[in-house]
């Protein structure tokens, strides 16, 4: 059984000729323990996806059920308010209380549901020792690190014991260094104690150092979903290649194909490459190339399947160097990653034909 499930949902802004569809027949499962990232460019329609899951938004058509029970039938016109739900969330900016203390904020929630006194303050204990928050109990959130703080709205979405937790670009307020830190806590915490979450964010790399899974959207449709090694490995299509990792993208001629292989020529010279999504199909003679940053290979001699390139620039980024490479100011431009700084001149740069891919 699955924990979420999300049917053919579709979702307008406005109404009449002025509608604006946002979600346009989304469909999509949650399991028990697993973690999926709603993952897109902005505009795409996935905060309002989560939005819908949590009752915040209401959908036109479709359908929403969170275990066996049904909080979402366009069709039946049946629609469970957010406070009914029992979903754990986490939002964007924290909303925590500034007047009340970690405690007080975690065990509001149980407040406003009744519940005793002296069972509030043990599930409050309970969940803040989980997070590593048991000695902040008396501070306020001004008193609070952002990644403190981050852990206090967690924390408050726990505390329910709710069957799906719903984070919201959970760690967009915090600084690069932390956001890393933050990262590995949360995808460690969620595997420790095996939650279901629904996950929104807009950075490819955290979806995958944290998710189980990917839904790829893209204008208010799923484009791809798949492991993150999936995604990231075996692109269905240029929305996926381009979005997934940091790439080159090169136009190209189809000179010549051989099913899934094809003899491309781009800027530079002939190189072979790798079919997908499709891609030239028919009598087409225009192509894209698309190869990850870090695929490129950088050769003084020639390579096989390789183009000549001059260097541009290096920059330095710490434990690598990345090479810029461009024939000419209206050329494309490839990069690529060295050990060290190289001396200007001209590189053969190989293009490994199942790592180039043809759209």
């Amino acid at each position: 059984m699955s924990e979420l499930s999300v049917n053919n949902l579709h979702l307008d802004y406005g109404s009449g000729a002025s509608a604006n569809p946002i979600l346009k027949g989304v469909s999509m499962q949650l399991q028990r323990g697993e973690v999926v990232a709603l993952l897109g460019p902005s505009g795409s329609g996935k905060t309002t996806l989560l939005r819908a899951v949590a009752g915040l938004e209401s959908p036109k058509s479709g359908s929403i059920q969170i275990g066996e029970r049904v909080m979402f039938d366009g069709q039946r016109k049946l629609e469970i308010p957010a406070e009914e739900r029992n979903l754990g969330l986490v939002f964007q900016s924290y909303a925590l209380w500034p007047h009340k203390t970690v405690s007080d904020n975690v065990g509001y929630g149980l407040k406003l549901r009744k519940m005793n006194g002296s069972d509030i303050a043990e599930r409050v204990k309970t969940v803040l020792g989980q997070l590593g928050l048991g000695h902040l109990g008396e501070r306020f959130p001004h008193q609070l690190s952002g990644g403190q703080q981050q852990r206090v709205a967690i924390a408050r979405a726990l505390v329910y014991n709710p069957p799906v937790i719903l984070l919201d670009e959970p760690l967009s307020n915090l600084d690069a260094k932390l956001r890393e830190e933050a990262r590995a806590f949360l995808r460690e915490l969620i595997v420790r104690l095996g939650l279901s979450a629904l996950m929104v964010t807009h950075d490819q790399a955290e979806a995958m150092a944290i998710s189980d899974r990917i839904l790829l959207l893209n204008n208010g449709k799923i484009e791809q979903q798949g492991t993150p090694q999936s995604m990231y490995e075996t692109p269905d299509t240029l929305f996926t290649a381009e979005f997934m990792g940091s790439n080159n993208r090169l136009p190209a001629r189809l000179l010549q194909r051989d099913g899934a292989q094809a003899l491309l020529q781009v800027d530079g010279g002939n190189v072979s490459a790798t079919l997908r999504g499709g891609a030239a199909a028919g009598d087409a003679k225009e192509a894209v190339a698309i190869i990850r940053v870090e695929q490129v290979n950088i050769a003084d001699t020639p390579v096989e399947n390789s183009i000549r390139l001059p260097l541009a620039t290096c920059m330095y980024l710490g434990d690598r160097w990345e090479c810029v490479f461009r024939n000419g100011d209206d050329s494309s431009v490839l990069r690529a990653y060295a050990r060290q700084r190289l001396a200007p001149g001209e590189y053969w740069l190989q293009l490994p034909q199942e790592a180039l891919w043809a759209f």
